[in-house]
């Protein structure tokens, strides 16, 4: 019989705890012998939930009970996750870990000490909830050159960029309604402004290149300024708006960003809506393959952690090769990327043209009846020179007091 411990009692931590009660005789057989809860690790009390009895709050007792060899954490955040998962790693028990915010910051160290103390650090829902994403790129690609990783990683704004597509909602009618059916939290910035995406795209970038990846390097950009007009015009060029984590891998060069952007109906996360979360992987042998599912909630987050867990107790003295090494990989700054841009400038395109056409060069026109603007798309050009010649745009317009770009959207088109 294997102890094992969870630290967090919230969302996560008890649909872990209900997962290996209801499945104890599949996870045993798999696991290879029984898979015990001990204790559970909260400020809290539970009184009337079926681990009352197993209810602590003192975390020294986990670290110091060598009976406990598997520890998951199910806390969020970094205090006290990090020392607590550190000194659990530092004692030689395994870790499993749901927290993508401990994965981003620190899984290099971890890691790290994982193999110096032969346990290992699985960490298989800190992106995607219950998809598999992690185990399918250590394992199941291994023999691939991953060449892209793109994804909706955050169903939140997923949620939020639905209803402004299919019902035509506001960005703060949306995000209102997320917040009251309990898909965003009364803070929403993490998820809104992109960060947590951010996140999750640097844990899968750093698994593709095994190299680290600091998050702060990736160009991150969040829903806040998407409006629904946005979403107006989208439906004109069979498109919609979707918040995209991208890493793209070529040779020793990585790109990774952060960004809204305009995808057509073909695209494959095109039809990912509401709160699911889909990832596509692309392999230089394998091509385009397609992760989708729900990225977040109780019981599919709690099965990728138990999950974890099982891998855990197989190779309890053993360090499975996962994760990355303490080299450090270079992201190519976001002004060297290149896109297509979808622009709203104010006015009529017949009295902008010449000056459109002398910056931007050769563009897609899109017009909605009885709107004070006009849309156009560009061909494909780098982060750099749009930046400049929508300044040069703006200076213009500001010379003629007009009012010049309103809304600029990368777009995968």
């Amino acid at each position: 019989m294997i102890k094992a411990a969870i630290m967090g009692y919230g969302t996560i931590g008890s649909g872990t705890a209900e997962i290996l009660e209801s499945n104890r005789d599949r996870i045993a057989a798999q696991a290879g012998q029984e898979i015990q809860l001990k204790y559970v690790l909260d400020l809290r009390d539970f009184p009337d939930s079926p681990v009352a009895d197993k209810i602590i709050h003192d975390f020294k007792v986990i670290e110091e009970d060598e009976e406990v060899r598997i520890v998951v954490e199910t806390m969020g955040g970094l205090n006290p996750a990090y020392p607590f998962v550190k000194a659990c790693l530092l004692a030689g028990k395994n870790v499993v870990t749901s927290n993508k915010a401990l994965v981003a910051a620190h899984g290099t160290e971890l890691l790290s000490i994982a193999r110096k103390k032969h346990v290992n650090f699985f960490f298989e829902a800190s992106v995607g909830g219950g998809i598999p994403i992690i185990r399918p790129l250590y394992r199941c690609l291994m023999g691939e050159h991953i060449e892209e990783i793109t994804g909706i990683l955050n169903g939140t704004t997923n949620f939020i960029l639905t209803k402004m597509d299919r019902e035509g909602d506001s960005f703060e009618n949306a995000l209102a309604l997320a917040q009251k059916l309990g898909y965003a939290e009364r803070n929403p910035g993490a998820d809104v402004e992109g960060y947590d995406t951010c996140r999750k795209i640097a844990i899968l970038t750093a698994m593709a290149t095994g190299k680290e990846v600091d998050y702060e390097d990736i160009y991150t950009e969040g829903i806040t300024k998407i409006t629904d007009v946005d979403f107006k015009y989208a439906e004109k060029m069979s498109a919609s708006v979707k918040l995209l984590g991208t890493s793209v891998m070529e040779g020793d060069q990585v790109r990774a960003y952060v960004a809204p952007m305009l995808i057509h109906k073909e695209s494959p996360l095109y039809s990912v809506n509401s709160v699911y979360n889909g990832i596509m992987v692309k392999g230089n042998m394998l091509g385009a393959s397609m992760f989708y599912g729900s990225g977040a909630g109780k019981l599919p987050t709690g099965s990728a952690v138990v999950a974890d867990i099982i891998e855990a107790a197989q190779n309890l003295k053993h360090n499975v090769p996962i994760g990355w090494t303490e080299e450090k990989q270079a992201i190519v700054p976001m002004d060297q990327g290149q896109f297509r841009y979808f622009v709203r400038a104010a006015g009529s395109f017949k009295n902008k043209e010449a000056d459109v056409k002398a910056l931007f060069g050769e563009v897609q026109v899109i017009e909605l009846e009885g709107m004070d603007e006009f849309a156009f798309l560009t061909e494909v050009m780098t982060e750099a020179a749009f930046k400049k010649a929508a300044a040069d745009y703006d200076e213009r317009e500001q010379e003629q007091s007009e009012y010049g770009i309103k809304q600029m959207i990368r777009a995968a088109l």
